[in-house]
């Protein structure tokens, strides 16, 4: 199973770093809560300077990380929303994925990842909702996320303790009330994507599952990165955005993905609290050729609400 090169613990969570596990060993090891960190990699680098070149000449001659002081929020907000389709759906995007799976072991015919999201932290509530929404505690298993999807974080500058991503470890292998329920992906798909986000500046009014018991304030735990580095974790991990109060916007980007193997036998983390319905899996493309999901395994996760909306998002034109 390989050597472990550092090990430390967040809560009762163990975090590798630098492990030199292959890909079935690591996907084992996360669906049991552990995490794992990877410093840069030439791949992992060409991504984030890919990414950084896109936000920087978006920004013109703005220091993006400073911009929303010299920017009228709503036109923050169109920024964004030119912006970040444009890098999630950029074919160079889904080359640097699949070159990174390679890089860390995944089996290109075997493994399929969703899109990459481009995230964006703003400073003292300048703009938290809609576009730049702060994620509060919450599972991706909540957003309709299967029980093996795996999430790659990357931060693209410089992050701190103040900006980063928070993980609430106490809740790892225990069920939390919340309101999952209410969340429907061909819903979400059919009425809460697309350009309208850039609207929502002051409030969020799509329906985004909550904890509805009170999360511990010392149970936040936050793993810094260089840009370029990665935190590996599992979907249902509740985690969430640091209330950021730096005096700088933190951008990220990360993606998610599943193997089929894993998809197929239902193997993952446990499920203990999630009440969604609908199923993101037809969001994911095959790292070796693109092609979508199988529809035998997507039909394992679908539940009889695929008349509610697209199964997909299809960004405008």
């Amino acid at each position: 199973m390989g050597r472990e090169i550092g090990e430390g613990t967040l809560g009762m969570t163990t975090v590798h770093f630098d492990a030199r596990l292959d890909d079935q060993a690591r996907r084992e090891r996360l669906y049991q809560g552990d995490i794992f960190v990877y410093g840069p990699t030439p791949e992992t680098l060409a991504f984030k300077d890919f990414a950084g070149k896109m936000i920087e000449d978006a920004f013109g001659g703005l220091d993006p990380e400073m911009a929303q002081y010299g920017m009228v929020v709503e036109d923050f907000a169109r920024l964004l929303g030119d912006l970040k389709p444009r890098f999630i759906h950029h074919p160079e995007s889904k080359a640097h994925i699949q070159k990174i799976l390679s890089r860390f072991g995944c089996d290109a015919a075997a493994t399929y990842f969703e899109v990459p999201k481009l995230r964006t932290s703003t400073s003292d509530n300048y703009l938290t909702a809609g576009i730049a929404y702060a994620w509060h505690p919450h599972r991706d298993t909540w957003y309709s996320a299967p029980p093996c999807q795996i999430n790659w974080w990357m931060p693209i500058y410089d992050i701190l303790p103040g900006n980063c991503m928070a993980f609430h470890t106490a809740w790892w292998g225990r069920p939390i009330k919340n309101d999952s329920r209410i969340f429907n992906y061909y819903e979400w798909n059919r009425k809460y994507r697309g350009p309208a986000l850039t609207k929502h500046i002051n409030s969020d009014p799509r329906p985004l599952p909550k904890p509805l018991a009170p999360v511990a304030a010392d149970d936040d735990h936050r793993i810094i990165v260089p840009p370029g580095g990665l935190i590996l974790f599992s979907g249902a991990h509740l985690h969430s955005s640091v209330a950021n109060a730096t005096g700088r916007t933190r951008f990220s980007l990360d993606f998610r993905t599943v193997a089929a193997a894993d998809l197929r036998t239902g193997t993952g983390a446990a499920n203990l609290d999630s009440a969604c319905t609908g199923t993101v899996l037809r969001e994911f493309r095959s790292a070796h050729d693109l092609s979508g999901v199988p529809d035998d395994l997507v039909g394992l996760y679908e539940d009889g609400t695929e008349s509610t909306g697209p199964g997909s998002y299809a960004a405008p034109a």
